[in-house]
């Protein structure tokens, strides 16, 4: 599986902000391995379910939001990338 590039992993950032409306955050306030709920960048489930509708807008991935690799591949930017990364790539 390859490494999500660097754009990617920004345009992921911009999304999360877009999507969240984060309009107090830049994309380099986020860091790639922070934790994107609780302690980290403070996301909840609402934000969940809106950051999984954004990706599957922008990227055309289908996710399930019951399959239990699910809260893993949200769990920060870089996961996250890895995931549209793998998706596009199957």
């Amino acid at each position: 599986m390859s490494d999500p590039t660097p754009a990617l992993l920004l345009e992921i950032k911009e999304l999360i902000i877009e999507a969240l409306g984060l309009e107090d955050i830049s994309a380099q306030d986020i860091g790639n391995e922070q934790t994107l709920f609780g302690e980290g960048l403070g996301l909840d489930s609402v934000d969940a379910l809106e950051l999984g509708l954004a990706i599957q807008k922008r990227y055309g991935i289908k996710i399930d939001a019951d399959a239990k690799d699910t809260r893993d591949h949200f769990s920060s930017v870089a996961s996250l990338a890895a995931f549209v990364t793998a998706k596009q790539a199957a």
